[in-house]
């Protein structure tokens, strides 16, 4: 009996090391990672040299032969110092990653909570090179090691998926949030080219329509973040070539409203007119409000000013000119602009696909993608300005009470979104 206890054993710590898993704990799907062994040998690592990684959980029946890729978001850093602190936590090392993720809202296995995906194979690909996977450099002054390997990592990650069933794939769908929905931008038709000539492939940016746009201050505070980004981690060499050769200004065409001139990939934008990164960070960064006037506003729309609001309005109104071509001209591509205080809601489930999830013209998240996925209906949803939708899950002021009980239920969620510059480190953590 004693010999049995011990063979039991030992195969299931064998099949807990050598393979991927998930424990289901109550309703929330925790999925194990995987490490991309092969990767050193082709220089893809993180920002401290670890070993890049992903999360995938299986997909089944109908959905065996899809996948839906989403890659994490979680800021960038654009300076030496900025990433030399980024490499000692877990959004510059996989060494300081949970080795569990939680699996909701789009990730979810669940029908009921994903009624169009939940079958398909289903990988997290974790952020850990600090440029949205795309840069390809290094940095070592003789006392400290920096790798900017983030288009090494997208290439590592694609290559072990490859053999695992994703060179079979009948459909797949590139997404991601934050840093990662404008990683579907850099990566969307690079992605296409490594599937099957017949698969129908798309792409999905959740909260990764990062706007070209003067602060308060009337300075290019993003454009001047995100040129010392491409210019430190060698992003340029990367970008759409069509792109870069139509513009003087090359490095501009990492923010998605350039780049997505030249995508040929059918593509859904969900984002939110008042993305709060957007509102904190390119609209009111702190170098623009020295004296926070904006503090309360920051904090609570409702305490906002008129003037204020009228800000605000103009940052709703600028995302909706620049994805106007996009809305007039294309009939492959959708999105889903609400009117929310949000930032990534593709993830969450109470977001994604729940009873009080947000709604345009009465139709969720869920509905809307896949409605635009496998071309049900033309999904283009445009919400009205602030503050007339009542069926936001804002991020500001912090949920209270019935939304973040609601969120409990349903799954652990977790926002993060955090980039540094200038030795300056700017975060907004919320969990419910």
């Amino acid at each position: 009996m004693m010999k049995i206890r011990i063979e039991i054993t030992l195969c299931l710590l064998l099949f807990l090391v050598l393979a991927p898993f998930c424990i289901c704990s109550g309703e929330r799907l925790l999925v194990g990672m995987t490490l991309v062994r092969k990767a050193t040998a082709h220089g893809a690592v993180c920002l401290d040299g670890s070993l890049p990684a992903y999360h995938l959980h299986r997909g089944f029946g109908a959905g065996s032969n899809n996948w839906i890729l989403q890659f994490e978001g979680g800021g960038w850093c654009n300076d030496i110092s900025s990433c030399l602190e980024r490499a000692k936590t877990r959004r510059g090392s996989t060494r300081y990653m949970s080795k569990l993720e939680v699996f909701s809202g789009i990730l979810s296995n669940n029908a009921s909570l994903n009624p169009d995906f939940y079958n398909w194979n289903r990988v997290k690909l974790r952020y850990c090179d600090g440029a949205s996977f795309s840069g390809d450099s290094k940095f070592d002054n003789g006392t400290s090691l920096l790798y900017f390997r983030g288009q090494r990592i997208w290439e590592a990650i694609i290559h072990d998926l490859l053999p695992k069933g994703l060179s079979r794939a009948r459909k797949a769908l590139l997404s991601g949030c934050s840093a990662g929905g404008l990683a579907t931008f850099l990566h969307c038709d690079n992605f296409t080219k490594m599937l099957p000539s017949n698969a129908s492939v798309k792409c999905l940016s959740d909260a990764g329509f990062f706007l070209d746009e003067r602060d308060i201050s009337l300075n290019y505070s993003m454009r001047s973040f995100y040129h010392d980004l491409v210019a430190l981690q060698g992003i340029e060499q990367n970008l759409n070539p069509n792109c870069t050769r139509s513009t003087s200004n090359p490095k501009l065409c990492f923010f998605p409203q350039y780049a997505l001139n030249y995508i040929s990939t059918p593509y859904f934008i969900l984002n939110s007119a008042y993305d709060v990164f957007q509102f904190h960070h390119s609209l009111v960064p702190p170098s623009a409000d020295l004296h926070g006037h904006w503090n309360r506003c920051k904090l609570d729309p409702a305490a906002c000013s008129a003037y204020q609001i009228s800000v605000l309005q103009g940052l709703r109104r600028d995302m909706l000119v620049a994805l106007y071509p996009s809305y007039k001209n294309s009939r492959r591509d959708g999105m889903f602009i609400n009117s929310c205080f949000a930032h990534c809601q593709s993830e969450s489930q109470d977001t994604w696909f729940a009873v009080d999830s947000p709604r345009i013209h009465n139709k969720t998240i869920a509905e809307a993608v896949g409605d635009w996925y496998f071309s049900r209906k033309i999904t283009k949803e445009i919400d009205c300005p602030y503050p007339c939708d009542k069926t936001c899950h804002n991020l500001i002021p912090s949920p209270q009470g019935a939304k973040c009980n609601l969120i409990s239920i349903t799954g652990f969620t977790e926002i993060d979104y955090s980039f540094s510059s200038k030795n300056k480190f700017f975060s907004i953590h919320h969990i419910c």
